[in-house]
């Protein structure tokens, strides 16, 4: 239940709730679903890194394996979840980031921050920069707008470094598909390193995407918020040969 594996449904509900308390009551009419794996349950959710604090939101550095967010086999291993335990605040996802991939995640404390924020990412108001390394030797800037699951999406990518067959990308997302900029390049013959699902199957070197900046609108201020990820965190070539 601490792991948020339980789920209930009210009489007369549309939908299941996660439950976390064993002296919850239950009504007549309700129905208790409860998920069990022991894998998900077993793991231990790695630490992401505080970068800035608004009080209704803050912004915080997601390392590679940490889930934006839990699956009905649990919670405990996702951002959100391990925020609220380690800071007892309420925690709100207003965007995503691949469970594998690393970088600048930011999250609201309320709902009225929650709604502001996931309205400017639903109306691509939100400027996201990633750095990937990806197999191959790209010779140009360019863009990508091939539609993914029938959805229209749009990837701008420009060369930062070559190194051997690889190279050190700079890109830019207008939409938020799942998955967008690791189908994207992989569609044009350069997979990001790293990526077993539409690169090599049999690698085993970490995926090489990280979100490095984000810029949006304060919901309490409207001020243009800017923030860039510390070098030491961002994709290295140099990292890669050795």
């Amino acid at each position: 239940m601490a792991k948020g594996a339980a789920w209930r449904k009210m009489h007369g509900s549309a939908s299941f709730k996660r439950i976390r308390r064993a002296k919850t009551i239950m009504e007549e009419g309700d129905q208790l679903e409860l998920y069990y794996d022991l894998a998900v349950l077993g793991e231990v959710p790695l630490a992401p890194l505080l970068i800035h604090d608004e009080g209704s939101y803050s912004v915080w550095n997601k390392p590679a394996g940490l889930l934006s967010a839990g699956s009905k086999y649990g919670d405990h291993c996702a951002i959100n979840r391990w925020i609220e335990r380690s800071t007892n605040r309420e925690t709100f996802i207003v965007h995503r980031l691949d469970r594998f991939a690393s970088g600048l995640m930011v999250v609201a404390h309320n709902k009225g921050a929650a709604a502001n924020l996931s309205d400017q990412f639903r109306q691509r108001k939100v400027d996201k920069h990633y750095e990937v390394i990806v197999t191959g030797k790209v010779q140009e800037n360019g863009d990508i707008a091939d539609e993914l699951d029938g959805k229209s999406a749009v990837t701008h990518y420009s060369v930062l470094k070559h190194v051997g067959d690889r190279t050190l990308l700079s890109v830019d997302i207008e939409t938020g598909r799942k998955h967008q900029i690791r189908k994207h390049l992989a569609g044009i013959g350069f997979p990001v390193i790293g990526d077993r699902q539409y690169g090599d199957p049999a690698t085993r070197e970490p995926l090489q995407l990280t979100s490095c900046y984000l810029a949006f609108n304060c919901p309490s201020t409207k001020w243009r918020k800017e923030f860039n990820l510390d070098p030491t965190f961002r994709p290295s070539l140099e990292e890669q040969l050795t």
